[in-house]
């Protein structure tokens, strides 16, 4: 081992003392015996062949969000482009934490802007950077329609998970992709008077979105995960 990562396991776990003495530890589990032996055990058994395939999907996906972003931002100069980028780069990282926890593959890796491992991402990731590139109207309902996507393949996968913390990450996804939605849908409705038809969401699921405030999307985890995100950067 590194000095650096004994640095690294040494400060972790006098944080975690120090969370555990003022009661404000992450989640509500005992603390682990070690801190090296908790990071030393990936914990990919604990998750099925589904739980594996929706966390790599939801890594690329809130990739192709940024990524989206960052394209259209670059072109139109919108403000929501490049606010909203930086919340989904936030995303990836939480993906990646869930990741590194349970000794996974991260599809991501160095992968540069607009490029994915998953074919079927490339493919939507291409199509609809094209059509946002046609006008700001254009680009505004890509945003939208990416929103509701991710909202839609969050729901699905928080429906095949049976792991609190995995559960947990994605319900926060959803809060903000959420928020996002929110934010695209009028900003087109200033822009334009359009009035958005959801694409992927059925109405009831998308009225009820549309009628909420936007706000904080908190996000509580068990130990193995907050300490992956320490470890990952």
């Amino acid at each position: 081992m590194t000095r650096a990562k004994m640095l690294t396991l040494g400060l972790l776990t006098g944080v975690l003392a120090l969370l555990l003495a003022s009661g404000l530890a992450p989640g509500a589990q005992a603390a682990p015996a070690s801190t090296a032996s908790l990071l030393a055990s990936p914990l990919a058994g604990d998750l099925d062949e589904q739980e594996v395939a929706d966390l790599l999907w939801m890594r690329e996906e809130e990739k192709l969000a940024r990524d989206a972003y960052l394209a259209l931002a670059d072109k139109w100069g919108l403000q929501i482009f490049s606010n909203i980028s930086r919340s989904e780069q936030q995303h990836m990282d939480t993906m990646l934490g869930l990741i590194n926890a349970y000794g996974l593959e991260d599809p991501v890796g160095d992968n540069p802007r607009g490029v994915f491992t998953n074919p079927d991402l490339q493919a939507l990731y291409d199509t609809l950077v094209a059509q946002g590139l046609q006008s700001q109207a254009d680009a505004l309902r890509v945003g939208a329609t990416i929103e509701e996507v991710d909202i839609v393949d969050l729901q699905k996968a928080i429906a095949d998970t049976t792991h609190d913390d995995v559960t947990q990450a994605y319900e926060s996804l959803q809060c903000g992709s959420g928020n996002h939605l929110r934010a695209f849908v009028r900003n087109l409705e200033q822009m334009t008077g359009e009035t958005y038809t959801p694409q992927y969401l059925d109405q009831a699921t998308y009225d009820s979105i549309m009628a909420g405030s936007n706000g904080g999307c908190g996000l509580m985890l068990n130990y193995r995960t907050y300490l992956s995100f320490f470890v990952a950067f």
